[in-house]
């Protein structure tokens, strides 16, 4: 059997999508699958119509998977799941421009209606997808993302791979992801700001993550911070697992997840998690330390609490390992691969 998954997200590193993508179809790889990429440009115009033209054609014993909330805008001659992973518009405002969502929700209905199957990651994620787009919640499959077992914690012969040398302190806060409204950022800065005028020895903000979208003004912000936080763009594999093995508090204020696989990942390193409860990390989160809500003086409030709870501290990171290798990609895939063979039958 074959699947198609769309280019733009399989070999492209654009986030959590890309994880999902690039783990869905290395399972499914080494379960024989043939897993290809659809063609796709740097104009995302012109994707989304190599895309719909790719769906046109007619391929036996295959299906297209769009891994993205969008697929094609004509009806396809192959057999077409789409997996839509969150809606965060229906809880804030912030996700996008109201250009930018109105363009995305027609997309994703289009691709629901032109789907033999929709899959979301999460049971919050389903509720919101059934929701908005008129589905029955048996009509949405959820399946959760699985952990790479990559994340754990560190043994004496990894310890310092992957190590950021000079550019972080011994002691420091972590946020990693994209840079975007919806991840809370501004006021995270402005949390971590306040709790250095009150504590100048507070440890300094670390950021890790690539500008996804709508992210000027978080630029401008974290350029005006000062030496108290330290922004490094985008990181390879090994630093990224070594900042999530030795920061000192993994922070995640976001306004809402579909999965969150950050938070997850940080578990699985043995590192204590301050996070929101929004959207998917109300499930996902587990033994996360939770912030009270997203404004400033919640993160602020979070901070101090948690700063001040070493015990707390310590009882999340020796939680966070368990927690986490319940979340597979065998169970995953294998789920994936049940939605496969229902739909091409």
């Amino acid at each position: 059997m074959k699947v198609y998954m769309p280019g733009r997200i399989l070999e492209r590193h654009v986030g959590g999508n890309t994880t999902y993508s690039q783990a869905l179809a290395g399972g499914l790889r080494a379960r024989g699958w043939t897993v290809s990429a659809m063609p796709f440009s740097t104009s995302a115009s012109l994707t989304m119509v190599k895309e719909s033209l790719f769906a046109l054609g007619r391929r036996n014993d295959a299906l297209l998977h769009y891994t993205a909330d969008t697929g094609p805008l004509v009806t396809s001659r192959t057999p077409t799941v789409v997996t839509v992973h969150g809606i965060a518009s229906r809880w804030i405002s912030t996700a996008r421009t109201p250009r930018q969502e109105t363009v995305w929700r027609r997309r994703v209905a289009r691709a629901i209606c032109l789907s033999d199957a929709v899959i979301t990651v999460s049971r919050s994620s389903a509720d919101d997808v059934a929701s908005v787009f008129g589905l029955r919640p048996d009509e949405v499959e959820v399946i959760h993302h699985g952990i790479d077992p990559t994340y754990r914690i560190a043994t004496e012969e990894d310890a310092s791979v992957g190590a950021v040398d000079g550019l972080v302190p011994r002691d420091f806060l972590l946020y990693l992801g994209n840079i975007e409204p919806r991840k809370n950022l501004d006021a995270l800065l402005d949390a971590h700001a306040r709790l250095r005028a009150r504590d100048d020895n507070a440890p300094i903000l670390v950021l890790a993550g690539k500008p996804a979208w709508n992210y000027d003004e978080t630029l401008k912000k974290i350029e005006a911070a000062g030496p108290a936080v330290r922004w490094l763009g985008f990181v390879s594999p090994e630093e990224k697992l070594w900042l999530l093995r030795n920061c000192s508090l993994f922070l995640f204020p976001s306004l809402y997840e579909g999965f969150g696989f950050p938070v997850l990942e940080a578990l699985a390193c043995g590192s204590p998690v301050l996070c929101s409860s929004n959207g998917s990390l109300a499930e996902v989160a587990g033994p996360a330390l939770r912030l009270s809500g997203t404004g400033v003086d919640d993160i602020e409030d979070g901070l101090i609490r948690a700063l001040g709870d070493t015990a707390a501290l310590r009882a999340c990171g020796q939680a966070g390992p368990a927690w986490a290798r319940a979340f597979t990609w065998d169970t995953s895939i294998d789920a994936h691969q049940a939605v496969y063979r229902r739909v091409l039958s």
